[in-house]
């Protein structure tokens, strides 16, 4: 194993617990993944089935080839989430990580015919960047892989309506901090919803979210010295992720 794929290995593993610790998981099921850079065909690495968040560890993450086919490790993984996160790495080179969560805000706003409003300016950093995916069931069936690159297109985020969210970056840090600002709109929302009701609440003008969206894209570098932040949290709270 080179050095950059350790690297790569420690960086989803820090994610899959700092998800635990926001509360983010699903028992054993969501998936974060991460494409093995010069690897040709994609090749990625994904949690293996069975194992909690909080149980996530930089070995023993498995790596799966776009065909299914197990490269390396010695456990299964969950077919629906190789079928979502297969199809992201297929279709676009600039997504190295994916991440997929249901999380209970996620899944409100996915219920919602109007997806997700420009509510706040965290919400405004997402205006004309989020793709929509129809429910299809359970994603077991690989054909609709075309379908969720296609709803995905070149956005950072794709809501998969009555399922969940996912985010997708150049970098770890990059998806789980647009997962993390995508996950906090939605709870605005959901908050907003619960106190107003969706028809009194105040959106943002089109045109003023537009604004707002273009000066998060000038400060997307930020992303990184986040994510340092949380690793260093993360080590003074258990640095057994790293194993």
């Amino acid at each position: 194993m080179d050095s950059q794929e350790k690297q790569l290995r420690q960086d989803l593993a820090a994610a899959y617990r700092l998800a635990a610790m926001l509360g983010w998981e699903d028992t054993l099921y969501t998936h974060f993944s991460a494409r093995l850079p010069g690897s040709g065909e994609p090749r990625f690495l994904i949690n293996p089935f069975g194992l909690m968040f909080d149980e996530v560890t930089a070995s023993n993450l498995i790596v799966v080839d776009a065909n299914g086919e197990i490269i390396s490790g010695d456990a299964k993984y969950n077919p629906a989430g190789f079928t979502i996160h297969s199809a992201v790495h297929m279709a676009r080179e600039d997504a190295h990580c994916v991440i997929h969560t249901h999380t209970l805000a996620g899944m409100a706003v996915a219920a919602c015919e109007k997806g997700l409003l420009n509510l706040n300016q965290i919400s405004a950093e997402f205006h004309n960047q989020v793709g929509y995916h129809d429910y299809e069931g359970v994603a077991f069936n690989l054909e609709e892989r075309s379908r969720i690159q296609a709803s995905l297109g070149n956005n950072m985020a794709l809501i998969l309506r009555n399922h969940g969210l996912l985010s997708v970056g150049e970098t770890v840090a990059d998806a789980f901090q647009v997962m993390f600002y995508l996950n906090k709109a939605c709870e605005i929302q959901l908050a907003a919803g619960q106190m107003a009701g969706l028809s009194d609440i105040h959106v943002i003008p089109a045109k003023l979210a537009d604004y707002v969206s273009g000066q998060f894209k000038k400060v997307a570098h930020e992303r990184h010295i986040v994510w340092q932040a949380w690793l260093r949290k993360l080590e003074r709270l258990d640095p057994s992720y790293k194993d």
